[in-house]
């Protein structure tokens, strides 16, 4: 592998941490959404006609959303291969000097296209949420009497809206992934490139796929009281710079990293992770403090796992100081 060559040129020493996954784990967002459809079509008379217990659309909507959880987790999770084989994947795991390094600097390598982008996937994910809350509240509502058929059908309609974004989620075509996640491979090897660098360097296999390196290294991996990880994910020409934590710990390293990276000359904000965007530094936060740096636009956000996502009027010389200054900030703990 060439990344892996590049690193060992530099002197450092590569770890292959080879794991399994199964690329149906895609799946699960769309049969949420094809079973939310369904569910509600169910839940129709329940709302609506007199003739039926009160308390039973209640218990028909909370039985069937937690069967249908139970299943988009265990799809989502790999537990499921829903007929697909099973494909082999690795992280690379570099340091220097045999010992275990304070700043990890960590990107994923894997791209993937799908039949919307990262945008349509947030509508998607939201909708989804709204019509859960509405079919929720209009279920507690049917408590008290049956309710008019023109809200259980708006009710009704929303989730099939929102099962029919859903479904747009499937792999479809292909991406260069030039900014998702070429960029943060960019950043990541000038870190590891950059004079005195003293960071370590994880890259993660199958994060397309529900983070899976990033899952099997927080499972596996020792860390110290001193260790901490940033994530480089997607960083555009264009766009305030994002540093995202999950925790107390992260909001922290956030802290920590904002002057690091204040010389960059950007516009620099401090969040939580938006619902609907899953980053690796989300298991890592678990075992030590960890943030994921990015830089994106509404824009940048309709190329990802799309066919635009291309080299073409890309520029990464963002992602290349992004990398350089991170690694000024990960000296060792003496």
């Amino acid at each position: 592998m060439l990344v892996a060559t590049y690193l060992t040129g530099l002197g450092y020493t590569v770890v292959h941490q080879a794991f399994n996954f199964v690329p149906s784990s895609l799946l699960a967002f769309p049969i949420f959404g094809a079973g939310l459809g369904g569910l509600a079509l169910l839940l129709f008379p329940f709302l609506a006609f007199a003739d039926v217990p009160h308390w039973s659309a209640l218990a028909v909507w909370i039985t069937g959303l937690l069967a249908l959880a139970a299943v988009t987790v265990g799809v989502g999770l790999g537990w499921v291969a829903l007929g697909e084989g099973v494909r082999e994947d690795a992280n690379l795991i570099a340091m220097r000097g045999g010992t275990q390094p304070r700043r990890w600097v960590v990107a994923h390598l894997d791209s993937k296209a799908q039949g919307h982008s990262m945008a349509g996937r947030l509508v998607a994910v939201w909708t989804v949420a709204v019509a859960v809350a509405a079919l929720t509240a209009l279920s507690a509502a049917r408590l008290d009497q049956p309710l008019s058929p023109v809200w259980a059908g708006l009710g009704v309609t929303l989730a099939i809206l929102a099962g029919v974004l859903a479904g747009r989620g499937r792999l479809k075509g292909r991406s260069q992934g030039a900014r998702d996640n070429g960029t943060g491979i960019v950043a990541a090897l000038a870190s590891a490139a950059a004079p005195n660098s003293q960071v370590g360097i994880l890259i993660t296999g199958a994060e397309e796929f529900g983070l899976v390196g990033a899952r099997v290294f927080a499972r596996l991996w020792r860390v110290n009281g001193e260790t901490e990880f940033v994530n480089v994910d997607t960083v555009d020409q264009e766009g305030k710079l994002y540093l995202v934590s999950h925790n107390d710990g992260g909001e922290g390293l956030a802290r920590v990293l904002e002057p690091e990276l204040a010389g960059l000359g950007l516009p620099i904000q401090r969040r939580r992770l938006p619902l609907g965007i899953f980053v690796d530094s989300a298991p890592l936060a678990r075992i030590a403090p960890a943030v994921t740096v990015g830089r994106l636009t509404w824009r940048t956000l309709r190329h990802i796992h799309t066919s635009g996502d291309t080299i073409e009027g890309l520029s990464y010389r963002t992602a290349e100081q992004v990398g350089r200054l991170i690694a000024s900030g990960g000296a060792p703990t003496q």
